[in-house]
């Protein structure tokens, strides 16, 4: 079953924010490691892993439903944190845009009556919730 060319697009767009995510966790993991903060330093390294491995998810998704997969160029993180702090406050707001596309590509999937879309966005719904509160827990502790 086919996807149309407007959900096709939106995914191949996810594919990329899901990997422009695995890029800035590795660049706030890079962070820590200037510093010695190893246990950080592997959160983020972790952090980066999965997202590199949420975009194989989509990835392989598109190719599923037999569509050619579109890689476009993954830009340098925009922030170099000041701080701890301020390194999981980029982390919450990369893992909230993450979210709002993933809730857009939803809409879109919904409108397009596309079904078959549903039960892997779901996934990802549940497991950006995960994210965004497990985050919010290291920003309450620092």
């Amino acid at each position: 079953m086919a996807m149309s060319d407007t959900l096709t697009e939106a995914f191949n767009d996810q594919i990329g924010l899901e990997f422009a995510s695995s890029h800035a966790y590795l660049q706030l993991a890079a962070y820590f490691a200037d510093r010695s903060l190893t246990g950080f330093e592997s959160w983020m390294r972790a952090q980066a892993d999965e997202e590199r491995v949420h975009g194989m998810k989509f990835f392989d998704f598109v190719l599923d439903r037999g569509r050619q997969v579109e890689l476009g160029p993954i830009d340098a993180p925009s922030s170099v944190p000041a701080s701890a702090l301020e390194a999981f406050e980029i982390a919450l707001a990369h893992e909230e845009k993450v979210t709002a596309s993933i809730q857009r590509l939803m809409a879109l999937a919904e409108a397009e009556s596309d079904a078959a879309s549903y039960s892997i966005l779901q996934w990802f719904l549940t497991e950006q919730i995960e994210e965004e509160a497990t985050v919010g827990e290291i920003l309450g502790r620092l």
